[in-house]
């Protein structure tokens, strides 16, 4: 039913992933409705299917952002806790990580991280085309970085201000004893040669990531893993099912 959500409209779109079970929760319907796919494919965008956005990158099929942010939603919603940390490796075209703003709360901070440039200015140039997309990313509840996203990221806590000034305290890198640190959601949006490490390591207690894996006996089939981390730091691993996604790989030229 997945590949049958495609709509005339971004509400008729998110409607029909509605009816075939790919959005059950109202959060996430209201999210869809909020962030108009118009703004971030390059052309028919409310088609269930993915498109290439260039630099042999694409935007996934709604109904596989649907399934993503549906899975990582007890860790996207705003927490009476602690603000919400979400890092979203492979960011692209810039429209989950714009989805999972929406989720997050004003309190959130979403970091998009992608390997080229380009995209990560085109991430952040489609989320500029609308009043809602500025004011995620002026008040850096929603930024774009440039790095090594199987590596994870370290993301400065605030922005810096108009002077130069920076803070010290950081989000992302390796949990602290105090969890401080570390991401409470992490979404990797290509297909990873294994699971990294780093990554693991940077999921908050508790935390959760959605990420697509090669198998490692065919190197051609690719799975989607959830993996869980509890309030001890006890690490469950879920193999869920089959899909085709673009690798995670060096930027080109890079070794």
């Amino acid at each position: 039913m997945a590949w049958r959500s495609s709509g005339r409209s971004n509400a008729s779109l998110v409607e029909n992933l509605c009816t075939n079970g790919m959005i059950t929760q109202d959060s996430v319907k209201r999210a869809f409705l909020a962030v108009d796919r118009a703004n971030y494919a390059p052309s028919s965008p409310y088609e269930d299917s993915p498109q290439s956005i260039g630099h042999r990158a694409t935007i996934s099929a709604p109904h596989m952002h649907a399934n993503a942010a549906e899975s990582l939603l007890p860790y996207l919603l705003p927490s009476t806790s602690r603000p919400r940390r979400v890092l979203d490796i492979g960011s692209g075209s810039g429209y989950l990580t714009h989805i999972f703003a929406e989720l997050a709360g004003e309190s959130g901070v979403v970091v998009g991280v992608e390997h080229i440039a380009a995209l990560r200015e085109l991430g952040e140039a489609n989320m500029r085309k609308t009043v809602e997309g500025r004011a995620l990313l002026d008040s850096g509840r929603a930024r774009f970085r440039v790095g090594d996203g199987r590596k994870g990221w370290v993301e400065p806590e605030a922005l810096s201000g108009g002077g130069g000034a920076s803070t010290t305290a950081n989000v992302g890198g390796a949990a602290d004893e105090s969890d401080a640190q570390g991401w409470d959601a992490i979404h990797v949006g290509a297909a990873a040669a294994e699971l990294h490490s780093e990554l693991v390591g940077q999921l908050r207690k508790p935390g959760r990531m959605f990420i697509p894996v090669e198998d490692e006996a065919s190197r051609w089939e690719q799975y989607i893993w959830v993996v869980d981390k509890d309030e001890q730091g006890k690490v469950e691993k879920k193999r869920l099912y089959g899909v085709r996604y673009v690798p995670l790989t060096d930027a080109p030229g890079t070794t």
